[in-house]
């Protein structure tokens, strides 16, 4: 094969997968094929997730903060927000549903913190043995997941009171408006005051075509473009790439949703379990670049993502949610269980002790990686 054609694919493998996954999950929609519509919808989801990801990073880059650090979090939480609405949205004739909303929103940020950096640390120790980042960063993501977690505690425990439904739901809106007004202060203070503690170090893609082809014939000019087009778009025309995929993501979402939701009650599958597997989905755009990252030795690139994508999760999505069900008429409240509770706060208190000094190695990657493998067989069964 032309090594030109090799490496085209190679760069738009995510479209092609995803466009084509989708289609598939369609087909198998209408033939009434559960297993094989939910199967081809999520691989839809997470390829195209991935395209959505590289032309948001690309944008970041052109607009001056603090545009770009918005496209960022758009990008990071629009796929998890689409797959856990149309979700919230079979409540209405799977009330169970609610439970699996709710196990998503906080796997979500479990498998940031534990499979995304996990993973990313262990690999990048067993390349390089020990790994640095800025100490400050991660204290200052930590500290805010911890205050947010915090945060989520109140209404599971008004919910063990002599207090009724309505105060919890009450309170779950309350709770809501202040994670909204956390966000506002984290949002000014990570691109107004403190812009050095959350810069980006590298770009989403390292290797495209052009950069590839001088590599092998020795001719290297880091002054030259590259050649994926999205580089080459203008920034109106990217925004609108970033809509159209996520309009196709949506539409994948909603046959994941009905199918999946079909397939967790034959199967007898737990909400825990489901919420995992939603996580793991509009997560994994976000694990292939952080391991990325971490083997081509850039650690601290792999904390902004992990850690900035776990607060977004908390202090964006839950919001965003709250609202959506409100006015779609459902009643979503953040009585989380015990186990989701508890697996959060310990999975803030690891974080915490694998950045706290700024020097990370393969352990420390494992060690996340074995608590999430207990947090999924505990879930499995809770």
């Amino acid at each position: 094969m032309d090594r030109r054609i090799r490496y085209f694919i190679e760069d738009y493998w995510d479209i092609f997968v995803g466009i084509v996954a989708i289609a598939l999950a369609f087909i198998f929609h209408a033939q009434h094929e559960s297993m094989m519509a939910t199967l081809f919808s999520a691989i839809g989801i997470a390829a195209l997730s991935l395209t959505v990801a590289e032309v948001a990073d690309i944008l970041s880059e052109r607009l001056q903060e603090p545009y770009g650090s918005f496209v960022l979090t758009f990008s990071a939480v629009a796929v998890e927000i689409i797959l856990l609405y149309v979700i919230l949205l079979e409540v209405k004739h799977s009330p169970e549903v609610l439970e699996t909303v709710k196990g998503g929103i906080i796997s979500a940020v479990i498998v940031d913190l534990n499979v995304l950096l996990g993973l990313a640390v262990f690999l990048g120790g067993l390349a390089y043995t020990q790994q640095q980042h800025n100490k400050e960063t991660s204290s200052a993501y930590s500290t805010v997941l911890f205050v947010a977690s915090s945060a989520l505690l109140v209404p599971g425990l008004l919910s063990h009171t002599e207090h009724g439904s309505a105060a919890l739901t009450h309170v779950s809106h309350l709770i809501a408006g202040v994670l909204l007004l956390f966000y506002i202060i984290i949002f000014i203070f990570q691109t107004r005051t403190h812009t050095h503690f959350f810069k980006a170090t590298a770009r989403s893609r390292f290797f495209r075509l052009k950069r590839k082809l001088q590599e092998e014939e020795g001719e290297i000019d880091e002054s030259e473009s590259s050649d994926y087009i999205f580089e080459h778009l203008s920034t109106a025309v990217n925004f609108f790439a970033i809509f159209f995929f996520i309009a196709i993501i949506a539409f994948g979402a909603e046959i994941f949703a009905g199918e999946g939701v079909h397939i967790a009650k034959e199967y007898g599958i737990s909400a825990g379990l489901a919420g995992l597997v939603i996580a793991i989905i509009s997560v994994s755009p976000e694990i292939f670049t952080a391991v990325r990252a971490a083997r081509n030795d850039q650690i601290q690139r792999v904390v902004n993502i992990a850690m900035g994508a776990s607060t977004v999760s908390i202090i964006l999505t839950v919001p965003i949610l709250m609202m959506l069900a409100y006015f779609s008429g459902i009643n979503l409240t953040l009585d989380f269980n015990p186990l989701q509770i508890g697996a959060l706060l310990l999975t803030i208190l690891l974080v915490w002790k694998t950045t706290d000094e700024g020097e990370t190695n393969y352990f420390e990657g494992a060690s996340h990686m074995m608590f999430f493998l207990s947090y999924a067989i505990i879930a499995g069964y809770y």
